[in-house]
């Protein structure tokens, strides 16, 4: 119940929707309602609170000890400029701080404002400049990097700064091209680099609002209500925030509960607009009556279990008047609860382990010739499933400490032995760990020289295998989350197999995610994504407890402008929170 809107089917909902509806057209936007919104110039509703930790903005800030002395009659004067290091190796400038005068221990003001997003790779780069004297009157914006003495570099990535418990990260300053090889480097003091989140509160308010006596707005039936919950401004402009589903027919309507977010509204004393519409499908809805409340006030209505009198306006300008109507507000539910984010988990200790399982039935093609899935080219070009490994692994390995990940194969047909749809990577028949992404692709490429591609496609055994590790670690009381990317170019033939480990390994702390390669039928791996439609049931008719299963094919996101990885990791966030609210696990 994420969301601060509810869907209903007919066309009448409204965008976001806190119920779980499986129609298309429950799930379709509500046209009517936005383009009635965007009349009154309101260009969206914030219908999801923005709190899963996928997409956070951070302020950045820099401080540093013992820089190198680089001026003869005074310390230096350093300053700090932040790049990001893009994809082909380039440094992006993003900003510079002011220059600290003589001082060797600076800590700088400005700060620059940045959004995290998990499924991607911020590389930053920091270096520390002394600013010559002659060029102390100068904006900062305006100086020559060059004439400037380079007194050191660091670099990391955004994700190891804001997944620290304090969300501070220290690294030592280098010289350069030193920066590879740090251990035996000099070093030229430190860096500090303190992440601090944008969004100050995550409390949120969960209400279930009804009415009572609605006026009827329609000539042969009854009024179909539906609510907009707005905020002032500063400013003095109204600006929605939320909105409820359209109850059909009834003057006594009881919405589903919305949510609010504290920090989103300003303060529980801030007033609330809560205004009742009776919907039309040409988009021009009838005000029913409105009433203006702070969270505050409507916290004593549900202690008083008393309604509040609904108007509606009869003037406007200096003299506004108002007309009480007997139809009244009521607040069946209050409560305020705090709505952890992703991150909150990571920078209390969790981490995410990945694991990995390749295909390799025959399907695939003899890896020996070109047109195969699994060739490994000369040029060194990656294929498909080397490219997987490469673009999931680059992510996750930041969030595992041990960088120790368990690697499979299925499919296939080890030497002298029958065909084994979950076998250790790494060749060996006791543990089934690599280390770090390289020892996956060493291993892979090795399996392909030592098992002969068979079949069928089964992912029950290695399923199972991932939600065995998942199962023990949570026994052990682990801060560790799992998720297993399967990569295959076929159709599985365990279909319901399949689904049964999966509604089991739900209750765990693990994801799937499923890379679709080359050209086959992939219908049956949407099923298990269960993205489009109800949640997997077993054999015995048990509904898993949550979606845990992600399904991308390759081709449809090669030339696309979202890469394999952020469709992959998208509902990662979203899925870990799901698991710790299903446990009640809070972070510390």
């Amino acid at each position: 119940m994420g969301n601060c809107c509810s869907d209903v089917a007919g066309g009448q909902s409204a965008v976001g929707g806190t119920g779980v509806s499986t129609g298309n057209q429950a799930n379709a936007p509500n046209e009517a309602v936005d383009a009635f919104l965007k009349s009154r110039g309101y260009q969206g509703l914030y219908s999801q609170i923005e709190a899963l930790g996928s997409s956070l903005s951070f302020s950045l800030s820099l401080s540093a000890t013992s820089l190198r002395d680089r001026d003869v009659l005074s310390k230096s004067d350093p300053m700090a400029v932040l790049y990001s290091k893009e994809k082909d190796g380039s440094l992006k400038e993003l900003t510079r701080t002011e220059v600290v005068l003589n001082s060797l221990n600076p800590k700088w003001i400005t700060k620059y404002t940045m959004t995290y997003y998990f499924e991607t790779v911020q590389n930053l780069v920091f270096r520390v400049y002394d600013i010559d004297t002659q060029f102390h009157n100068q904006d900062v914006k305006m100086l020559k990097l060059e004439e400037q003495d380079f007194l050191g570099e660091a670099s990391c990535t955004l994700a190891q700064i804001v997944t620290k418990s304090d969300r501070a990260l220290t690294m030592d300053l280098v010289c350069g091209e030193q920066s590879s090889s740090q251990a035996r480097a000099p070093k030229f003091g430190k860096l500090t680099v303190f992440a601090e989140e944008s969004i100050s509160s995550k409390t949120t308010v969960e209400l279930k609002l009804r009415c009572s006596e609605l006026e009827s707005k329609d000539l042969f039936s009854k009024s179909d209500p539906f609510l907009v919950v707005s905020k002032t401004t500063e400013s003095g402009m109204v600006v929605p925030i939320c909105k409820t589903e359209v109850i059909n027919n009834d003057h006594s309507p009881s919405w589903k509960p919305m949510i609010l977010n504290i920090q989103q509204i300003g303060s529980k004393e801030n007033p609330l607009i809560i205004e009742c519409y009776d919907f039309h499908s040409n988009g021009k809805h009838s005000l029913i009556g409105k009433i203006q409340k702070s969270l505050l006030d409507l916290e004593k209505l549900h202690s008083a279990r008393i309604g509040a009198n609904l108007f509606i306006p009869t003037a406007t300008g200096p003299k506004q008047e108002n007309k009480v109507l007997k139809s009244q507000l009521f607040v069946e539910s209050y409560s305020e609860k705090v709505q952890y984010t992703f991150l909150d988990y990571l920078a209390s200790g969790y981490e995410l382990n990945f694991m990995v399982a390749i295909d390799f039935t025959a399907s695939n093609g003899n890896p020996r010739l070109p047109d195969s899935l699994h060739y490994i080219d000369p040029s060194g070009r990656p294929n498909a499933y080397q490219r997987a490994i490469l673009d999931v692994g680059e992510v996750l390995q930041f969030y595992d400490t041990d960088k120790r990940f368990p690697a499979w194969g299925f499919g296939a047909r080890p030497i002298d032995g029958p065909v084994s749809h979950c076998f250790n990577l790494n060749g060996s028949s006791t543990y089934c760990e690599v280390e770090g992404i390289q020892g996956i692709m060493m291993a892979y490429v090795s399996a392909l020289h030592n098992v002969s591609l068979a079949g069928p496609t089964l992912f029950g055994p290695v399923i199972t295998s991932a939600a065995h590790i998942a199962s023990q670690s949570l026994t052990n009381n682990e801060r560790k989350y799992f998720v297993l990317l399967i990569i295959t170019d076929g159709v599985i033939t365990d279909l319901q197999e399949t689904k049964d480990a999966l509604v089991q390994a739900a209750d765990l702390p693990l994801s799937i995610l499923i890379v679709g390669v080359g050209g086959a039928d992939f219908k049956e791996m949407e099923i298990l994504d269960a993205d489009k439609g109800d949640r997997l049931e077993s054999t015995t008719g048990r509904v898993a407890v949550r979606d845990i299963v992600q399904f991308v094919p390759l081709r449809d996101v090669q030339n696309g402008d979202v890469s394999v990885v952020q469709s992959l990791l998208a509902e990662l966030p979203s899925q870990l929170l799901e698991y710790m609210r299903f446990r009640k696990i809070q972070p510390t």
